[in-house]
């Protein structure tokens, strides 16, 4: 016959043992989960590229890659824009009538989490008059990007003519 407290022993060891796997096994996928939710350097390259195609289209849909409460410190604009209709309304009077075209000529991406990142640098536009002369512009660029309810948007902007060197 077997010994009871024995038993209990054994029952309380295997249900230790148990515990403890299961502990482990949720760990190690709570950070998988994490390190695999965090987006790559060329996710968040991308997003300019997504926005510099937007340019090609109308102010709503560049305004739409902005968060509700996004703020643009616009390039050709001394008037900084705290919410999406100011931000259209920029594109409408101000930038997209001159066809911009963006090139990225330095690029610095910073993943901050799973939902939020930056991205600075240089750019060039090309921007094009009402005679079809074009004109290029160098600026420096900063973008903060959140994820909000699974899109990301760009919650920050900064956008300012690279000063002539001394």
């Amino acid at each position: 016959m077997r010994n009871p407290t024995a038993r209990r022993v054994q029952l309380v060891a295997v249900a230790l043992l148990a515990t403890t796997a299961l502990t482990a096994l949720t760990a190690c996928s709570s950070a998988d989960a994490a390190t695999a939710a965090r987006p790559t350097t060329q996710e968040i390259t991308a997003l300019f590229d997504q926005w510099n195609t937007a340019l090609k289209g109308d102010a709503q849909g560049v305004a739409d890659l902005y968060a509700d409460n996004g703020v643009l410190l616009p390039t050709l604009s001394p008037v900084v824009r705290t919410d999406r209709e100011q931000i259209k309304e920029y594109f409408v009077e101000d930038f997209l009538p001159k066809k911009p075209t963006g090139t990225i000529t330095e690029s610095h991406v910073r993943v901050i989490d799973e939902d939020s990142a930056s991205h600075s640098g240089n750019y060039t536009f090309t921007l094009t008059d009402k005679d079809g002369d074009q004109t290029k512009v160098d600026a420096r660029f900063t973008y903060i990007y959140e994820k909000i309810d699974g899109k990301w948007l760009i919650t920050e902007h900064h956008s300012s003519v690279t000063p002539d060197k001394p």
